[in-house]
């Protein structure tokens, strides 16, 4: 098993807010980060895929279509975004970064899978960094052996 993990950046803003929760709730549970304004982040994305090498390009998946796949699903929906306001999915979602972590595999997928295919190529790993301080990531349970 090969694993291939390609890095991208976008920015985002966000509250973290939950409407079933006073407004001291939200105060204690997010902190400054409940400021009714909003605040944004310069996210660094990892996309993490395994699979096998294909033997007559000597790669495990062709990085252009994989920039494309990544740019389509997840840049282009939101970078330079709010994500409570701009994306319907967050209406009702708390827009934490395990939340926004964990939408962004089911946003890739389908799509990587699709077009790796024949070579048994899985999306394995998507990480999230939100700050210098704080990173997330999601590694579903049959992700190529990790």
């Amino acid at each position: 098993m090969i694993y291939l993990t390609r890095r991208y950046r976008f920015s985002a803003g966000h509250r973290l807010h939950n409407d079933s929760l006073s407004q001291e709730e939200n105060r204690r549970v997010y902190g400054k980060c409940n400021n009714p304004n909003g605040h944004g982040h310069n996210y660094l994305l990892e996309v993490t895929i395994a699979g096998s090498i294909d033997p007559a390009t000597g790669m495990i998946f062709d990085l252009v279509e994989l920039d494309g796949i990544v740019n389509e699903r997840v840049l282009d929906k939101f970078d330079h975004k709010n994500l409570n306001l701009d994306m319907e999915n967050f209406r009702a979602l708390v827009p934490t970064t395990e939340n926004l972590c964990l939408e962004i595999y089911r946003l890739l997928r389908g799509p990587l899978e699709e077009a790796g295919a024949e070579r048994s190529m899985q999306l394995s790993r998507v990480r999230l960094e939100e700050t210098s301080l704080n990173s997330f990531e999601y590694v579903p349970e049959n992700a190529g052996g990790r």
